[in-house]
């Protein structure tokens, strides 16, 4: 499973905010879409899962334009959490994640033993067993983020889109969760996820699509792309990342 963005263009309103972007997410890695703020990290991801529609180039879903597929069809496939997830008040945990089931049944299907099984295991996943009757609206903005990955997980998806899933986390949260997408994709998923975190981008992501003002900069692997120079330049840091089993990086200071 593939999914590629040609010559990707995107407007919102009069404003064009991606200029012909392209890049690639494969079965079994973490793509990292990392850059300052405004440079078009979450309007690429929108294009990706078809909240937002290109007007230029295409998004391809296995070699097809996703503007061909029905949003069933890019529901079974894709999945995306959301940087800020809606609350869903009046709704459980569980009932809250058990809404990924919907892409799977026909709307008068009752819910299944396995259905339930997947939204337990997706709860388990994230670490709110504890929280499962809670009510959505009574949790934290780091809980509510967890909930949403759950949600996306349970769709059972071929390719998972996260928005800043780390937002709103503290540390030993923001491992889990990356560890889970580590996991995730050595099952065969692939996942994009949008990053301000470059230490957290240089530790667990296997490439870097680094955007700028909407327009890429580099794509590559994480080690080859993240150069001084290009870290100067886009983020105006001095830093330099340090090979290894697991790449880290040292952050200097001011460029």
């Amino acid at each position: 499973m593939i999914l590629e963005l040609v010559d990707t263009r995107a407007r919102l309103g009069n404003r064009e905010v991606l200029h012909g972007i392209g890049f690639q997410a494969s079965a079994g890695e973490i793509l990292g879409l990392v850059g300052p703020n405004g440079s078009g990290k979450t309007t690429a991801l929108r294009c990706c899962y078809n909240a937002l529609t290109p007007s230029g180039g295409a998004v391809l879903i296995d070699r097809v334009d996703a503007t061909a597929l029905s949003r069933r069809e890019i529901a079974r496939t894709v999945s995306a959490s959301v940087q800020e997830p809606a609350v869903s008040g009046g709704l459980s945990v569980r009932e809250s994640v058990a809404l990924g089931r919907t892409p799977h049944r026909n709307w008068l299907d009752r819910t299944t033993e396995r259905d339930g099984n997947i939204v337990d295991r997706c709860i388990e996943q994230v670490g709110l067993e504890a929280l499962a009757g809670r009510d959505v609206a009574t949790l934290s903005g780091g809980e509510r983020q967890r909930v949403s990955i759950a949600r996306a997980l349970a769709q059972q998806p071929k390719i998972l889109l996260l928005d800043e899933p780390t937002n709103h986390l503290d540390l030993r949260h923001q491992l889990i969760v990356m560890e889970l997408l580590t996991e995730l994709a050595s099952q065969g998923l692939a996942v994009v996820v949008t990053m301000h975190d470059l230490r957290l981008a240089v530790e667990y992501c296997d490439r870097l699509a680094v955007l700028e003002a909407g327009n890429l900069r580099a794509c590559g692997p994480t080690v080859a792309v993240l150069e001084e120079s290009l870290l100067a330049e886009v983020f105006g840091i001095k830093a330099r990342v340090e090979h290894g089993v697991r790449p880290r990086m040292e952050i200097v200071g001011l460029a």
